[in-house]
């Protein structure tokens, strides 16, 4: 849900007019929204950069994961890997574009610890991934428009934690 959706489901369930802040912060959201979309694009036009970026930091970091018995061993599994580094980074592009963590909380995060921990993936080796994907993908980034996206990765390196 946007930042103006939620403004204005808050003033409808209270019966009034939207407040002069609430009517600021839907202008600062609004004057914001191409950087937003700018954002975006450099993450969605760089995944490829910034994914390899992040799975041979991962894996100089903890070898082991892609090692026999490894959970990254083998074709099938790295390409796992990959897949999810992706839908983290698109994600986070949802959340900029929106404005909101609610679109990563929404379609990403409800139950991810329960799914990595029944499927004995090490959630410590998926904070790195994120971290790595974060650190490459802000480096792409001007010094603002990396504080507006820096955010997002670490809602989702939160939640893993």
């Amino acid at each position: 849900m946007s930042v103006i959706n939620q403004i204005i489901e808050t003033a409808d369930d209270q019966l009034r007019y939207l407040s002069v802040s609430e009517l600021e912060a839907i202008k600062d959201y609004m004057s914001s929204g191409e950087r937003r979309l700018q954002i975006a694009q450099v993450l969605t036009e760089n995944k490829k950069r910034i994914i390899d970026e992040a799975q041979k930091r991962l894996f100089a970091k903890r070898p082991e994961y892609i090692q026999p018995g490894g959970n990254a061993y083998g074709e099938k599994r790295y390409n796992q890997c990959l897949r999810d580094y992706d839908w983290y980074l698109r994600l986070v592009t949802y959340g900029i574009i929106a404005g909101s963590k609610e679109p990563i909380e929404s379609i990403g995060l409800i139950g991810v610890r329960e799914m990595y921990n029944a499927l004995n993936v090490p959630i410590a080796g998926m904070i790195d991934a994120i971290v790595f994907l974060k650190e490459a993908a802000l480096s792409l980034l001007d010094p603002d428009s990396a504080a507006e996206a820096a955010p997002y990765f670490d809602y989702i390196i939160n939640a893993m934690s």
